[in-house]
């Protein structure tokens, strides 16, 4: 029935040379050149074979190859658009796991990238946006695919994602105790407590809500702040008034 359709169909490349070109020897081209790391040529056969064969499965897995393809030749948000193409067009398919995992994935790294670049930037200018996203495909692949073959490495990521994530939310707290806008760190070290409260950053947020709170005059709230971080953290040497992290000149200590 495809060999039909196509049969039908006048698209071509720009240079013609895949006309009369089965669907299956367009699909182990493309195939080919992306496994040869030719990822634009790749890109456009996938194309090519989709527009010339748009039903059946090797249009379905064209689609998902060529949202591997831009994720390779790191175009993400083609990728991101090529994934939520697929996740679309076929909710039944029984490789949407993987459409799922590699729109994490595509995120992921994109995360990572932006965190290889920390160094010299302002911390209070990465958008953390890249891996709450990449959580959210993460999330959605092991609950809707528990069993997936994917599964388990999402669960991984998903964990270092939310240290990442909790991590610039600190990052962003100490900046602003630095400039003194209290409030600002505050509000930050609370976002640790509340979606974070299971990584090795809630101690620390903790006592800059203390910190910050005794800054704005606001003792009431320092106090409640401090007896949770004593309860949670009874041994905290935040707790000790002796201590002085010279890493941490933000810090101020309360009585």
């Amino acid at each position: 029935m495809t060999a039909g359709l196509g049969a039908c169909s006048t698209t071509t490349t720009p240079s013609d040379e895949t006309r009369g070109w089965p669907v299956e020897r367009l699909y182990a081209e493309a195939r080919d050149e992306l496994n040869g790391s030719n990822y634009t040529r790749a890109a456009q056969l996938y194309e090519t074979l989709e527009a010339r064969y748009p039903y059946g499965r090797y249009a379905q897995q064209a689609q998902l190859d060529l949202a591997y393809t831009f994720y390779k030749d790191k175009e993400p948000q083609q990728a991101l658009a090529a994934c939520d193409r697929f996740i679309k067009l076929h909710p039944a398919h029984p490789n949407l796991d993987y459409a799922y995992y590699l729109k994490g994935l595509v995120n992921f790294n994109e995360d990572e990238s932006l965190l290889s670049r920390w160094t010299g930037q302002d911390i209070s200018e990465r958008d953390p946006r890249a891996a709450r996203e990449a959580f959210q495909s993460f999330r959605d692949l092991v609950t809707r695919f528990p069993n997936s073959q994917y599964a388990a490495d999402a669960q991984i990521k998903m964990t270092h994602l939310v240290n990442s994530m909790a991590a610039n939310e600190m990052h962003v707290a100490r900046y602003y105790m630095t400039r003194k806008a209290y409030l600002a760190a505050v509000n930050r070290a609370q976002s640790v407590v509340k979606e974070f409260s299971n990584t090795r950053y809630m101690e620390e947020a903790l006592a800059v809500m203390v910190s910050g709170y005794t800054a704005l005059n606001l003792p009431q709230l320092a106090d409640d702040s401090r007896r949770v971080l004593a309860k949670t953290y009874p041994d905290s040497l935040y707790l000790k008034q002796d201590w002085q992290p010279a890493e941490m000149p933000w810090y101020q200590f309360w009585r």
